[in-house]
């Protein structure tokens, strides 16, 4: 269900109106592009965005929206090519993702926020610090690397495509899987794996192939970390394989203003696979990040008719 409530927003002294909708699978043009969102949370709260990773959509964040929406404004979208975004038809990199995000923000009248990308998503996240660095509050990089592919990986990368091509999404998928959940996830987390599974399967060959370029073609970031001024939150699965704790550790050790994490019995999907011990660290450095603005809601400062009510006597008393 979506819904929209008057926002203002102050300009060279001057107030200006623009409708925020509210909720799930919310559908927004931006460059010619649909995109896919959710947005929830009180309106006036500090913003929080959030970016999925390779192959999956922006569901893979449904227990971190559920948790940090009481408090904060929290925003999902499908990268382009990905859920119920449209892939347009230019060539996919991670510069495009990035350009898609600031303009994502840009139509949503969001001038500041705080980005948390996982894998991809973290390469998003980090590439769009670096080159905006006014947008943004802080920065949380989950289960990601600011390494180049090594020539191996970019082997690895075009085997995938050659056998999605051969082969089929489906399989592709029955093999992420084993390298994106620890082994013991593996024979706990079974709602979560079909859910997984589903994502990848959703997600059409094209987007993926071209993912998988785009993933393989990316530029290091690594030299950009100690030009980090944000506080800068890095999550690691402890067995992950795909982007191991000693990555992190690197990272960590050249972001001054960092904290490193790693989270117990999870591998690369953290959020997923122990999103108590995720949530938590969340929660803990946001709180930080944004102590002086945050306050604890009640179930009735965060209700629709609530926040519909405020902002339509505000617009009423003009």
């Amino acid at each position: 269900m979506q819904h929209y409530i008057v926002s203002t927003i102050k300009s060279n002294n001057l107030k200006n109106y623009f409708m925020r909708y509210f909720g799930n699978n919310i559908k927004t043009l931006v460059n010619n592009l649909v995109v896919s969102y959710t947005d929830q949370g009180p309106d006036d709260a500090p913003v929080l965005i959030f970016i999925h990773g390779f192959p999956l959509n922006k569901s893979m964040w449904n227990k971190q929206v559920e948790e940090l929406k009481k408090n904060y404004r929290v925003i999902v979208y499908d990268i382009r090519g990905h859920g119920d975004s449209d892939a347009g038809t230019e060539d996919f990199s991670i510069r495009l993702f990035e350009n898609d995000l600031i303009m994502l923000m840009d139509k949503l009248k969001i001038n500041k926020a705080s980005l948390c990308g996982l894998s991809m998503g973290g390469y998003i996240a980090l590439n769009a610090l670096v080159y905006n660095p006014e947008r943004f509050d802080s920065l949380v990089l989950s289960d990601t690397s600011c390494l180049a592919d090594t020539p191996e990986a970019k082997t690895k990368r075009v085997n995938a495509i050659n056998s999605i091509l051969e082969k089929g999404v489906s399989n592709y998928a029955d093999e992420s899987v084993k390298n994106l959940f620890a082994p013991e996830s593996l024979s706990t987390k079974e709602a979560e794996i079909v859910s997984v599974k589903e994502m990848i399967c959703n997600t059409k060959e094209v987007s993926i192939c071209c993912s998988l370029l785009a993933l393989s073609a990316r530029k290091e970031t690594c030299h950009k970390l100690s030009g980090i001024e944000v506080p800068v939150l890095i999550l690691v699965g402890e067995e992950d394989k795909i982007t191991p704790p000693e990555v992190s550790q690197m990272m960590f050790e050249n972001i001054k203003n960092s904290t490193l994490h790693i989270i117990q019995h999870a591998a690369h999907l953290s959020n997923m696979e122990n999103p108590e011990e995720y949530n938590n660290q969340l929660q803990r450095f946001f709180n930080t990040v944004y102590k002086k603005t945050t306050k604890v809601l009640t179930g009735n400062d965060n209700s629709i008719m609530s926040q519909l009510s405020s902002k339509l006597n505000i617009l009423l008393s003009f």
